[in-house]
């Protein structure tokens, strides 16, 4: 009995990390472009994206 939940659980494992590959590759491993639904605002000297990321 001990046999087959730790059988049982090492399956859940090798499924779930499969399952982690499938994902990550179908997603484009991130470097799908990001789409705006809104421009930009800005407040002030404020813009609405952090600085490190604009671009001049």
């Amino acid at each position: 009995m001990e046999l087959l939940i730790i059988v049982l659980f090492i399956a859940a494992l090798v499924l779930a990390g499969a399952a982690s590959v499938v994902a990550v590759l179908r997603d484009g491993r991130g470097h799908t472009p990001e789409v705006r639904s809104i421009p930009p605002w800005k407040a002030g000297d404020l813009p609405s994206e952090p600085y490190a990321a604009a671009r001049h």
